[in-house]
C-alpha cells in the first residue's frame, strides 16, 4: 500500500476519535488532507488532537455524527433511547461512555463497518 493508502486508512479509523476531542482539530487535519502530507504530519496531528479533553460540545456532535448512520434504520425503541441519552448526557444524568456503548451497539447490529473500525468505538 501507498503512502497515502495508510494515511486515508489511519484517517478512516481516527476521525471520530478526533472529533470526539475537538471539531476544531477535526477540521485543521481535513484541510491538512487536502494537501500531501507525510503520514508522520497525520499521525502527529491526530496525536495532538487526542490530547485535547473533550467538551460535552464536542462528545455531542460526535454522537450526532455517528447516529447519523442510523437515524433513518434504527427502529422506534432505538430512536427513543437516542434521544433519552441525548437528554440524561446533556442533564449529566449519563456520562459519555454510555453514548458511545449504545452506537457500538447499533455499529454492530447494523453491521457499520466504517464505525465498527473507529478506535472511538473499540474499548471494552
Amino acid at each position: 500500500m501507498k503512502e497515502r493508502g495508510y494515511i486515508e486508512k489511519l484517517w478512516r479509523e481516527e476521525k471520530y476519535n478526533v472529533l470526539y476531542h475537538s471539531q476544531q482539530d477535526y477540521n485543521y487535519i481535513r484541510e491538512l488532507l487536502k494537501q500531501s502530507p507525510t503520514l508522520n504530519e497525520v499521525q502527529l496531528a491526530i496525536n495532538e488532537a487526542l490530547q485535547t479533553t473533550p467538551s460535552n460540545g464536542s462528545i455531542m456532535n460526535a454522537y450526532d455524527h455517528m447516529w447519523g448512520y442510523f437515524k433513518h434504520k434504527a427502529n422506534e425503541m432505538e430512536k427513543n433511547k437516542s434521544a433519552q441519552l441525548k437528554t440524561d448526557f446533556k442533564q449529566d444524568k449519563v456520562q459519555s461512555n454510555e453514548l458511545l456503548i449504545f452506537i457500538k451497539y447499533l455499529a454492530d447490529k447494523y453491521e457499520v463497518s466504517y464505525l465498527q473500525k473507529s478506535t472511538l468505538l473499540n474499548f471494552q
